[in-house]
């Protein structure tokens, strides 16, 4: 093989490492326990209505969020919708959501997150215009018990897209009050806008504070305490709605698109919070905004 050819041989490997960098994010493992990515594991039908979204994480203790028909009148309508190779998002794939959900059916998997181990989700979120069936309530994900106080992990978008998240122990009924925080901001998100939107809860069995951030890992924009209550039971994870709600599908639900969902079942560092938000702002060209 002669110079030249070796050279460029280098220098196509050179280029597409570089490529790669862009286009893939650093993805710490420690602790992740969903990895719901939209370019992988998205299995839809001709229609490109989603059946299942297959977990990417190592080893998880749910492998699949699957179409949930109990409760439609119609069945499939709560199937979301696959979109792929969006110029806006560096060529990624994305999942449409119209008060429709996907649903992890392990009432058991995700209990450790609100009752001492903490957690840090990462999300890659677009906002339609919000039904606003209840008003304020437009959920992305949760866990929340189907009944009792409804204890469990959430987060989603009030009736103008400003954001929230939250932790219910189940201590209290009350949709919001000290045990079950609405932790909101007054950032609104611009329609047809893709944003990171991050959530973490510390690791504890006393008083453990919630922060909610937006696009940047460095610096919450808004961060509330949370009494732990270690005998609070959650339910199933649900992404595109609050719970698995099946006596009022898509009532409790969002309208947009998520793109990547990332949950651990730790509270991740400062350093390391700031590093993923980086690395996934680069991969999907998540643009800083004012809000």
């Amino acid at each position: 093989m002669n110079k030249i050819a070796i050279i460029l041989i280098l220098l196509t490997s050179v280029l597409s490492g570089f490529v790669l960098g862009k286009s893939q994010a650093n993805i710490l493992k420690k602790g992740l326990i969903v990895d719901l990515d939209a370019d992988k594991g998205v299995v839809a039908n001709k229609d490109n209505r989603v059946e299942k979204w297959i977990n990417q994480a190592s080893a998880p203790a749910v492998k699949e969020f699957v179409k949930r028909d109990e409760g439609r009148k119609v069945t499939g309508s709560g199937m979301p919708s696959l979109r792929n190779k969006l110029s806006e998002l560096n060529g990624h794939n994305t999942v449409v959501f119209n008060k429709q959900e996907l649903v992890a059916h392990n009432e058991d998997a995700f209990d450790h997150l609100l009752t001492g181990s903490g957690y840090t989700w990462f999300c890659i979120l677009k906002a339609g215009k919000q039904s606003g069936e209840l008003k304020d309530v437009n959920s992305f994900f949760g866990n929340l018990k189907n009944g009792g106080n409804y204890e469990g992990i959430w987060a989603g978008l009030n009736d103008n897209n400003s954001i929230w998240m939250g932790s219910r122990n189940g201590i209290t009924f009350g949709r919001w009050d000290n045990n079950n925080p609405k932790v909101t901001a007054n950032a609104v998100l611009e329609f047809d806008k893709y944003y990171l939107l991050m959530g973490r809860m510390g690791k504890g069995t006393d008083t453990v504070t919630l922060s909610l951030y937006l696009n940047n890992g460095a610096l919450p924009v808004v961060s509330h305490p949370f009494p732990v209550n270690k005998l609070a039971n959650p339910s199933k994870l649900s992404i595109g709605q609050e719970r698995d709600a099946i006596e009022h599908p898509g009532t409790e639900s969002f309208i947009g698109e998520i793109s990547r969902f990332l949950l651990y079942d730790r509270p991740l560092s400062n350093q390391e919070l700031n590093r993923m938000a980086k690395g996934l702002k680069k991969m999907y060209g998540i643009i800083d905004s004012p809000n």
